[in-house]
């Protein structure tokens, strides 16, 4: 055997054990070695994420958490069909862990409510109290029932959100959101008044919230108070052009429902 022909003998034998030793690579070495010691060194929305999430998968195509954040930064990229292609991979391996991240992403990111209210109604059976990014299964389903237009639904579970965070002595624990929603769904069955009194609850908690001043605002002109509703327009576009708005951090991403658009305004 003339010498060139065994240095590529022994270049493809040396390679094949290589490969036979990253077979043997658990789960979590894996992710350790792709992910935390791969993608992570990259930018999220660079190809390097991509390619070194897919030679994990490569390797062992049943990890969740790779189908994750592999999706995950599609979606931050506005690639959502092809990010929820692979978070449907992630929650057919892991749905204990996934399923509500799935639930989520179709409410703020797809807009696929009807799709989220199936994710957050399994979740729920499987674990009613739990919460994602910050607020409860059913404050996401209150979101998708608005955006559906079944305002009274949304009301009802808002309702139930706001009084189950509440403390003995009056105590507060709600979210402003949670306010700000339920002012939403009552401002859009055209009662007002009611709305106000939400909104300011909301503002209470976040006095510069831009949103809530804009839509108490809008409540205040159907009442006719003109003026009033003039100079909260003025607040809340101050407020804005401040950066009070929804700071949840997925709002750095995404629109929320109702977040203002005020260069559409």
């Amino acid at each position: 055997m003339n010498p060139r022909m065994a240095q590529v003998i022994s270049l493809v034998v040396i390679a094949s054990v290589s490969h036979a030793q990253e077979k043997k690579l658990s789960k979590d070495e894996i992710v350790d070695r792709y992910l935390k010691n791969g993608a992570w060194y990259y930018p999220m929305y660079s190809q390097d994420w991509q390619r070194k999430i897919d030679e994990g998968l490569k390797l062992d195509s049943t990890i969740a958490y790779l189908w994750q954040q592999k999706g995950m930064a599609m979606l931050k990229f506005m690639k959502y069909q092809e990010g929820m292609k692979c978070l449907n991979k992630a929650v057919k391996f892991d749905p204990e862990k996934w399923l509500e991240y799935r639930a989520f992403m179709n409410c703020i990111y797809v807009k696929d409510y009807v799709a989220a209210i199936r994710d957050f109604e399994q979740c729920k059976k499987m674990s009613p109290l739990k919460y994602v990014m910050d607020h409860s299964y059913n404050f996401y389903l209150s979101v998708c029932y608005i955006q559906l237009n079944q305002l009274g639904k949304a009301e009802e579970l808002l309702e139930v959100e706001a009084n189950k965070n509440k403390g003995p002595h009056g105590e507060d624990y709600n979210n402003y959101l949670t306010y700000f929603y339920l002012a939403i769904a009552r401002l859009e069955q055209n009662r007002p008044e009611e709305a106000i009194i939400d909104f300011d609850k909301a503002l209470h908690i976040y006095s510069h919230f831009s949103d809530a001043k804009y839509y108490k605002a809008t409540a205040l002109q159907k009442l006719w108070k003109i003026e009033d509703a003039k100079k909260l327009f003025d607040e809340a576009k101050a407020d804005f052009d401040a950066g009070y708005t929804i700071n949840d951090t997925n709002a750095n991403y995404e629109r929320y429902p109702y977040q203002v658009n005020w260069k559409g305004r």
